[in-house]
């Protein structure tokens, strides 16, 4: 969310993605394929990053960067024979596309005009099956990312959320956000979250040619790459 450094469930939705990643290397490792998961975050590719950054994916698609699936196939044929299981995992943000092609939708419009994303992971997994000839196993984790008991993290910070907001309606103020900047709780104007987008750092945070996380020169960046 725009605004602020830390939007409540966002550590919960990395930290159950990476457990479910880790998770799914097993069946992949067993049967020698190429993982293909694909991950929540609409037109936002930070979550993939930093799944994959923190689980040690070996490429990742993001929203921001359109891919190409030929040159994808070749990265994950490298990967797999370097692999001494002999397995590959691909992460894919729900929201990427290949180049020249928009991302997929489906369903009808919902109240904010926003159609279903999802669906390029089965797409990528059913093509690199084409072009490699080597079997795939394609998870969606959709739902599974947001389900349990919130990290102790997000709890934290949701309940100082609601403190702070109840704080501030017994001061008398209203038509605020509750928000994190700089490690410090604060409030901005409500219409703050609506007055950008976020959106991953490519050119600080992402090879766009080896399709995976880039991290360097980490002194003074915003700690979710965002």
């Amino acid at each position: 969310m725009f605004g602020t450094d830390f939007c409540i469930g966002f550590g919960t939705a990395v930290s159950r993605s990476v457990e479910l990643i880790d998770a799914l290397r097993t069946p992949a490792a067993s049967h020698e394929r190429i993982a293909v998961i694909e991950l929540f975050g609409r037109n936002s590719g930070e979550t993939a990053l930093i799944s994959g950054y923190v689980s040690g994916a070996d490429r990742v698609l993001i929203a921001e960067v359109p891919f190409d699936l030929e040159r994808l196939a070749a990265l994950v044929v490298r990967d797999r024979e370097e692999n001494p299981l002999n397995y590959a995992v691909v992460l894919v943000s729900e929201g990427a596309h290949l180049i020249a092609q928009e991302p997929l939708e489906s369903g009808p419009p919902d109240a904010y005009g926003h159609k279903r994303l999802g669906g390029i992971g089965e797409l990528v997994s059913a093509g690199l099956q084409e072009i490699t000839g080597i079997g795939t196993l394609s998870q969606r984790l959709a739902y599974l990312m947001r389900a349990g008991a919130p990290n102790s993290l997000d709890r934290m910070v949701a309940a100082n959320f609601g403190t702070l907001a109840v704080q501030q309606l017994e001061a008398g103020k209203n038509g605020l956000m509750t928000a994190v900047q700089a490690g410090k709780y604060l409030t901005v104007p409500i219409e703050t979250c609506i007055s950008g987008v976020k959106r991953v750092r490519v050119d600080e945070f992402y090879d766009t040619g080896e399709y995976r996380p880039a991290v360097a020169n980490l002194l003074g960046k915003p700690m979710f790459f965002c």
